[in-house]
């Protein structure tokens, strides 16, 4: 299943990114932060609006924002 279909609080492994479909910048900060394959991840909140965007990622200790289209991109793996 794709990262951003994760149900809150399920934690999961990235198994694939589709870096093709982020802008260079975008992957290389996210890679920076740990978002890559491998990575143990899970959601922690949604935004509100109809978009649900931005999604909140617990990776380790830390949360980062991402938007759901860059959600899209990873393929992740529930544990």
């Amino acid at each position: 299943m794709t990262l951003d279909l994760l149900p809150i609080g399920q934690r999961a492994r990235i198994v694939a990114v589709d870096w093709s479909r982020l802008v260079d910048e975008e992957a290389q900060r996210l890679q920076a932060l740990g978002v890559d394959v491998g990575a143990r991840v899970a959601v922690a909140h949604r935004g509100v609006f109809s978009g649900m965007d931005p999604i909140a990622l617990t990776v380790g200790r830390m949360t980062v924002a991402l938007r759901r289209a860059h959600a899209r991109a990873m393929m992740v793996e529930a544990l």
